[in-house]
């Protein structure tokens, strides 16, 4: 239990929350979904922010030609970056459990429908920028701007951004204002009517 209230404690305290008050920038309307997301799971900071237990999708799908967005690693742990369909199972930490996920884990894997479909050697770390790029042929992952080649391929419905944690980790998810340069041609996730 006190695993569970320090977890807690960080994703509310010292991991982004400061008295000083920030000038007030316009917030992105596409956040992590509290209608998409696990029993166990806890998302705060304005919808950027996830920690507990299980997995949340984005509000938007990724409709447009070519997608992009990172997630910051604030605190290690088990964790899954990647993209999931509103079938995926949120419950369970770190995704890919299912055929309607396709996720890089914490350990380097990539899973989906429950298989390792490949390994990496650089994974990221606490402190990183994982960067996700897909362009409705490939899931491509960088860290830290670096690509990492294996691109991921067979990613097939209506997907959305999808975040995992357990065992502590804490992960922010950022759609604009990006800490390393999208991919060329790939932008921030748009809604659908402003792509119009």
């Amino acid at each position: 239990m006190s695993i569970v209230f320090c977890c807690l404690k960080n994703c509310f305290d010292g991991l982004g929350f400061s008295p000083n008050t920030a000038p007030r920038r316009e917030i992105n309307p596409i956040v992590l979904d509290t209608g998409h997301m696990g029993h166990e799971v806890v998302i705060v900071k304005n919808g950027q922010r996830i920690c507990g237990s299980g997995g949340a999708l984005a509000s938007a799908p990724l409709v447009q030609s070519k997608s992009y967005f990172e997630v910051k690693i604030q605190q290690s742990g088990i964790w899954g970056v990647g993209l999931a369909t509103r079938s995926a199972d949120l419950h369970h930490a770190p995704g890919g459990h299912d055929s309607e996920s396709w996720v890089l884990c914490w350990d380097g894997v990539f899973r989906n429908n429950n298989t390792e479909i490949q390994k990496i050697q650089d994974v990221a770390q606490e402190g990183d920028i994982l960067g996700v790029s897909y362009d409705h042929i490939e899931l491509n992952f960088y860290v830290n701007g670096k690509k990492v080649d294996s691109p991921l391929t067979g990613v097939r419905g209506h997907v959305f951004p999808a975040l995992y944690v357990d065992d502590g980790a804490i992960l922010d998810i950022i759609l604009d204002n990006f800490s390393h340069p999208p991919p060329p041609g790939f932008e921030k996730i748009m809604l659908e009517q402003s792509l119009l």
